[in-house]
Parts: structure tokens; C-alpha cells; sequence
């Protein structure tokens, strides 16, 4: 239950960051780095919640369901 509670507020994050990323955009018309910084962050966020979603998996926190037996 943890571990779903965690990459619950991990995608609340990114969808954030997106979020800030685009009223940047939208309020600074590009011309300064908050949206460049913002989207990074979004960035950061998504490969680590990509690699400890593998980790789960490998260290068997996580267990896959689902999947269709052939």
C-alpha cells in the first residue's frame, strides 16, 4: 500500500511540474528559463519514477497483475 501511495504522489508531481511548465510558457512568452526548469524537473521525475518502478519490480515490492497467460 505504500509503494502505490508513492508513485501516486510521484504522478501528482509530474503532472504539477507539467502543469507549472505550461502557465510558464503561457506567462513568460519563452522568454525565460522557469518552463525549461519546470519541464526538466517533469523529466527528472518520470525516469526516476520509471527506475524505481523497476526496482519494486525486481526486488518483488511490486507484483505485476493482469497479464494474460498463454
Amino acid at each position: 500500500m505504500l509503494a502505490k501511495t508513492f508513485i501516486v504522489l510521484v504522478l501528482l508531481a509530474i503532472l504539477f511540474s507539467l502543469g507549472s511548465g505550461l502557465i510558464f510558457l503561457i506567462q513568460d512568452k519563452g522568454h525565460s528559463e522557469r518552463t525549461v526548469k519546470a519541464l526538466t524537473v517533469r523529466i527528472v521525475l518520470s525516469v526516476a519514477l520509471f527506475a524505481l518502478l523497476m526496482l519494486g519490480y525486481l526486488a518483488g515490492i511490486i507484483q505485476p497483475h493482469g497479464l494474460l497467460d498463454y
